[in-house]
C-alpha cells in the first residue's frame, strides 16, 4: 500500500522538475503528469485479474498509452472514448477485452462503434439490451447493477441508490435476463459501482449485493467487476484504503461464486481517480493580490474552466506556493495568512478554496507576490478532462514528466482553435 503523501505549502518542484522552469517552458496554466505515478498505481492493483482504467478521469492519448504499457486496459463511456482507445491500440476483441463500453444509454455514434468494432458492452439500462439485441444479436453482454444503495464524498459522485441514474435496478434483473434471451444475448458478467470514496463497510455491502445478483443470473457469469471509486488522499490527514483487505473481500466473493458455478470467475477492478489523480498537478501564476474587507485574495490565471471540481462539489485540492526566482529571494522568515484563491472568470464561484455549497474557506498559505506560482496538487483526475472554453479561455497545455524529461502531450489552445468550428453565415 502506498505511503500517504506530504502536502507542504511551499514547493519548488514537481517530480524533480522546477515549477518555475515548467512555467517558463510551457506557460501557465499548465497540467503536468508524473508518468511514474501512473505505473505505480497500476502495480498497486496487480492482485486483481484485470485493471481496467476508467479513462474519463484523464483521457489524453499519451496517458492512455502509458496505462497500456503498464498492463491495464480501458473502460469507455462514449463514442469518443471508444475512438481514443482504438487510436492508442487497445483491441476490444482480446481476452480480457482491451475496451469495454459502459453506459446507461447508447447514442447513435456509440452504438455504431460498438457493433462495428465488436466492443463488449456493460449495459446500464434495459433499453440498451433491446437496442444492442436488434443490431447485434447473439453477443455476450455484461450488466451494471444498481444495488439500491450508494456512497460518495458528494451526492454528485454517488452512483448507487434510487436517486442515481446509473445501472439496472436490482429488482429488474429477471426482466433484463428475459430481454437478453429474446436476442440470444448471454449475460457473462456483472459490474457494480456505487460511488467514489469507497470504505470497507460499504464494500462489504457491495460484495454481498454482487453475490445475490450473480446467483440470479446464474453460471453464465464469468466476470465480476468491482467498479472503481478507490479513494486517494487530498489532505495530509487522509489515507488510502487498505488494498489488501479490499482485494480480500472481493476475492472471497469471487471464490464463493466459483464454488457455486463450477468454473473460474475473472475479477476486474475499474479505477479512474486512483490511477490519475496523484499523477497530475496544475501550475498557475498569481496575477493579482488584493484585499476585500478582511479577506486576502490571490488571483491566478487558472479558473474553473481549467479545474472544475471545487465549484462542482466543493472538492479540496492541496495548494502550495512556488516562488518565481526572477522576482528574487522572498523576505525571511516567510509569514503565512488566510488566503482565498480565485481565478479570472466572471463568476463569484470561480474560487479554488471553497467547500460544497459554494462556501468560501480561506487557506493558510505563505506570503506570495504577483508573478509567483501556485501549485495545485492531486489534480490529474477530472481536471483537464472537465476543462472548457468558458469565457473564451484557451484550454491549458498538458505535459508528461517521464525519465527526467518534460514532454508536451497537448499544446495550449489558440484563438484559431477556439473558433475553428464556428461559422458566420452569409
Amino acid at each position: 500500500m502506498p505511503t500517504p503523501p506530504d502536502f507542504p505549502d511551499l514547493r519548488d518542484e514537481v517530480a524533480g522538475h522546477s515549477v518555475a522552469g515548467l512555467a517558463q517552458e510551457f506557460g501557465t496554466p499548465v497540467y503536468v503528469y508524473d508518468a511514474a505515478t501512473i505505473t505505480a498505481r497500476v502495480a498497486d492493483l496487480q492482485s486483481f485479474d484485470v485493471v481496467r482504467y476508467a479513462q474519463k478521469a484523464c483521457s489524453n492519448i499519451a496517458i492512455l498509452d502509458r496505462v497500456k504499457r503498464a498492463g491495464a486496459v480501458v473502460d469507455a463511456v462514449s463514442a469518443g472514448e471508444i475512438e481514443r482507445g482504438l487510436h492508442v491500440g487497445f483491441d476490444p476483441r482480446t481476452s480480457p477485452p482491451g475496451i469495454v463500453y459502459t453506459a446507461d444509454l447508447f447514442d447513435e455514434d456509440a452504438l455504431d462503434l460498438v457493433v462495428r468494432h465488436q466492443v463488449p458492452v456493460n449495459v446500464g439500462s434495459p433499453d440498451m439490451i433491446d437496442q444492442l439485441g436488434h443490431r447485434a444479436p447473439g453477443r455476450p453482454i455484461m450488466m451494471r447493477i444498481n444495488p439500491g444503495f450508494g456512497h460518495g464524498h458528494s451526492q454528485k459522485t454517488n452512483t448507487g441508490g434510487p436517486q442515481s441514474k446509473h445501472g439496472i435496478w436490482h429488482s429488474q434483473i429477471d426482466d433484463c435476463l428475459h430481454r437478453a434471451r429474446k436476442y440470444g444475448l448471454t449475460v457473462t458478467g456483472l459490474h457494480m459501482h456505487i460511488g467514489s470514496g469507497t470504505d470497507l463497510d460499504h464494500l462489504r455491502q457491495v460484495c454481498s449485493a454482487m453475490e445475490t445478483a450473480c446467483r440470479l443470473v446464474g453460471p453464465t457469469v464469468e466476470t465480476i467487476s468491482a467498479g472503481g471509486g478507490l479513494p486517494v488522499p487530498y489532505r495530509s490527514d487522509q489515507s488510502y484504503v487498505d488494498l489488501d483487505e479490499y482485494f480480500a473481500l472481493w476475492d472471497a466473493t469471487r471464490k464463493r461464486l466459483e464454488a457455486e458455478f463450477g468454473h473460474a470467475v475473472t475479477l476486474e477492478i475499474e479505477p479512474g481517480r486512483y490511477l490519475a489523480a496523484e499523477c497530475g498537478t496544475l501550475i498557475t501564476q498569481i496575477r493579482a493580490i488584493k484585499r476585500m474587507g478582511d479577506n486576502l485574495f490571490y488571483l491566478v490565471d487558472a479558473g474553473f474552466n481549467d479545474l472544475a471540481r471545487p465549484i462542482l462539489y466543493g472538492a479540496y485540492h492541496p495548494i502550495a506556493v512556488a516562488y518565481n526566482p526572477e522576482l528574487g529571494t522572498p523576505n525571511q522568515p516567510i509569514s503565512r495568512a488566510p488566503v482565498i484563491v480565485g481565478g479570472p472568470l466572471c463568476e463569484s464561484g470561480d474560487i479554488f478554496t471553497q467547500t460544497e455549497g459554494g462556501y468560501v474557506e480561506p487557506r493558510a498559505l505563505p506570503q506570495a507576490r504577483v508573478g509567483d506560482f501556485l501549485v495545485i496538487g492531486v489534480a490529474g483526475a477530472y481536471g483537464f478532462a472537465m476543462a472548457s472554453n468558458y469565457n473564451s479561455k484557451f484550454r491549458a497545455a498538458e505535459v508528461l514528466l517521464e525519465g527526467g524529461q518534460a514532454k508536451l502531450i497537448r499544446r495550449r489552445e489558440t484563438f484559431a482553435d477556439l473558433i475553428e468550428l464556428e461559422r458566420i453565415p452569409q
